[in-house]
């Protein structure tokens, strides 16, 4: 099969900045090669038997890039759909193959999620460059340590400390065009104060403004599709973060609260625009934490969190021909969310062994509220009755042993393992662990091993929404509700062997990774067991529907391969670049379906179109889950100015669209796009 090449190139130059510092305070400290993410206490980045990513906060200056998304997308192992698109943009992140749904997003280890959304999963786009100290990434699975989700990966964004004593401001403008008639503008402003007591207070608001954006080239044809003379959306966004707190040798104390606020124009569907259809988002993230050290080797530590968020989705009555007649429909949908963290953490650190111990609760609320208006029909929807929440409390160690606890003769071998406990209050207690023993090879090397267990909840969403199609609430001849409470979580098995090598100025990293993932959540269609397949939906006087729902159906495989290199040549000039090689399919035995869920029904899946009868099926190929490789070279003559050029490769990938022809009413389909072709990438294989 051909393969689609896509390279994208961008000259990042003049990233300038206007900055002004009373003391030069912005030279920050750096922890250098020390993360925290891969286990949860302060460990050199080459010790740790985990491919990690690092992006430092001079990293997030040099890139040029204008969101976190961007910046995750240029990582080894990551593709964010959406990221480098149009402002305004839903961002989506696949980690090494995995569902959007299965990496876990952290704020000063604090998760973030959206439990509003169908699969819980948060819109990377919403996450701006604000008040970011650096990312720490860690690809492969993490459940033992961060509990559901962390099938994929962990992305931890770690906010800005303290800074030297006195006050320090940071501040940068941006503005451009990209499109004909369309501009950018963007201010951003970060003030510092700290005393040499070790308190500190900080402030960052960033606010950007898009307008004339058109989100598609015009490809629409057909004089039967009106098509507004004016294509012509907008986008805004402001961001602000404070952040106060005191850090000493033994203490370290902080709060933070962040507001988000955006407005998008989007379009009704797929190049044909809506002038009155709007998403209004907004987010309050309020995180805490504390932390003491009691002596060399123990210190103790709590962080949480509170989140609330409200999605407003309005679709106001617009024109639909050139006599400006409009539909005289009108939509409102209102999406809001809750988070709740709370966790308690040990740390232990003697030689040779180094213990995490640690145990919290974590908590999900959603509401929705939709009210639909045109001349012929009414429509309301409400969950308010039904009151989706969901509580998961969690318990977990984990260990890092030094070969040195045996003999001094091999030092150089040690071993992590770890196991967690989580008790969610619908689908009950899950088990997950972890064992990674690792070598310190040659000089600067390390071979790894890794063997790891994962889940993923279900959503608020796939447990409690209501069937809105049908009665309201319930299928007339089963009784199901599109919402499952009998959802088990989707579980994980993960392989990697990887190595990484230090030489100098330079890092070389290499990966490879496979994992299973079983009871995959999909949304199903259910036909009546008594009409034969080829006559469903062909009699349009007998209703052969019995209803819409989530079900644990399939097992999903996925492997690839990781290969990463950076280099600072000098202080001047900087270059890394990375591959990553990604395959995956999808498998459906008859087995896999609970029956009493059914009620003995054809089952088809929504997201492929298969009807899953007397034979396993098989879905070759992921969609949106492509080859990538990544290039950068940085130069940065003086201070405060640097010249960066990017090389990006995307390679064939699934896109997804719906297809009428699949079942009485359609399903999803994807197809490999290759140079504005498009082919049908979707293979199903039937095995008796």
């Amino acid at each position: 099969m051909k393969k689609e090449k896509i390279f994208q190139l961008t000259f990042a130059g003049l990233i300038l900045a206007m900055n002004v510092s009373a003391q030069d305070s912005l030279k920050k400290n750096q922890l250098g090669e020390v993360v925290i993410s891969a286990s949860r206490s302060e460990k050199n980045i080459n010790d740790v038997g985990r491919s990690i990513s690092v992006i430092t906060a001079d990293d997030i200056k040099n890139s040029g890039a204008n969101s976190v998304a961007e910046l995750l997308g240029q990582q080894e192992g990551m593709y964010v759909v959406g990221a480098g698109q149009n402002p305004g943009m839903t961002a989506s992140i696949f980690t090494r193959g995995a569902n959007s749904n299965q990496t876990v997003i952290l704020i000063d280890g604090v998760r973030i999620t959206d439990p509003s959304a169908i699969n819980n999963a948060i819109d990377v786009a919403e996450l701006s460059l604000v008040n970011i100290e650096k990312i720490e990434i860690v690809r492969g699975s993490h459940s033992t340590l961060y509990g559901s989700s962390a099938i994929g990966g962990v992305v931890n964004i770690i906010t800005k400390k303290s800074n030297k004593p006195g006050v320090s401001a940071d501040a940068a403008v941006t503005c451009g065009e990209f499109g004909k008639h369309t501009q950018e503008l963007s201010e951003n402003i970060y003030l510092n104060y700290s005393l040499k007591n070790g308190f500190y207070a900080s402030a960052e608001v960033l606010n950007s403004n898009v307008k004339g954006l058109n989100a598609t080239n015009d490809t629409v044809t057909s004089t039967a599709v009106y098509k507004h003379a004016n294509m012509s959306d907008g986008f805004s966004k402001l961001d602000w973060v404070g952040k106060a707190g005191f850090q000493n040798k033994k203490i370290n104390i902080y709060a933070s609260y962040k507001q988000t606020q955006q407005l998008a124009d989007i379009d009704k569907a797929a190049y044909i625009d809506d002038d009155n259809y709007t998403v209004n988002f907004n987010r309050s993230f309020f995180t805490y934490g504390a932390s003491y050290k009691v002596n060399e080797k123990i210190n103790i530590s709590y962080i949480g969190g509170l989140s609330s968020m409200k999605r407003t989705v309005i679709d106001d009555s617009s024109i639909v021909d050139a006599a400006g007649t409009f539909d005289e429909a009108y939509s409102k949908g209102v999406y809001e969310g809750r988070i709740m963290s709370n966790e308690l953490q040990g740390n232990y650190s003697g030689k040779g062994i180094n213990l995490v111990a640690g145990g919290g609760i974590y908590g999900e609320q959603m509401k929705e509220n939709s009210f639909y208006f045109s001349p012929f029909f009414k429509d309301t929807i409400s969950l308010d009755s039904i009151k989706p929440r969901s509580t998961t409390s969690t318990i977990f160690l984990h260990a890092d042993f030094g070969g040195e606890l045996i003999s001094e003769k091999i030092k150089n071998a040690s071993l992590s393992c770890g196991i967690r406990m989580s008790n969610h209050n619908i689908f009950g207690t899950n088990v997950t662990y972890e064992i990674n023993p690792s070598l310190k090879v040659l000089e600067g090397g390390l071979l790894y091993l890794t063997y790891s267990t994962g889940y993923n909840s279900p959503s608020l969403h796939q447990l409690y929404d209501a069937n809105r199609y049908i009665t309201w609430d319930t299928q007339y001849t089963t009784g199901l509700t599109l919402g499952n409470k009998k959802l088990k979580p989707e579980s994980s098995k993960t392989f990697e062997v990887g190595y990484k090598q230090n030489i100098k100025n330079m890092t070389v990293s290499a990966a490879y990774f496979n994992t299973e993932v079983d009871n995959v959540i999909e949304y199903v269609y259910l036909w009546d067991k008594n009409i034969g397949l080829d006559t469903l939906g062909q009699n349009w006087m007998r209703d052969d529907h019995r209803g819409d729902t989530y079900l644990n159906l399939g097992t999903m495989f996925t492997q690839g391969v990781e290969l990463g290199i950076s280099s600072k040549f000098s202080e001047k000039l900087l270059l890394s670049a990375n591959v990553s090689l990604v395959s995956g399919k999808l498998r459906y035995k008859p087995s896999d379906i609970d029956t009493t869920q059914t009620h003995g029904n054809y089952v088809q899946i929504f997201g492929n179109g298969a009807f899953i009868t007397n034979k396993e099926v098989e879905t070759l190929g992921l969609s949106r889950r492509p080859n990538t490789a990544n290039f950068s070279i940085t130069y940065i003559p003086v201070k405060q100015f640097a010249i960066r050029a990017d090389v990006r490769y995307v390679g064939s990938r699934g896109d997804v669209y719906y297809n009428s022809s699949y079942g009485p009413w359609g399903a999803l389909d994807f197809a490999i796009h290759c140079n504005g072709s498009k082919r049908k990438s979707n293979i199903l294989l039937e095995r008796r």
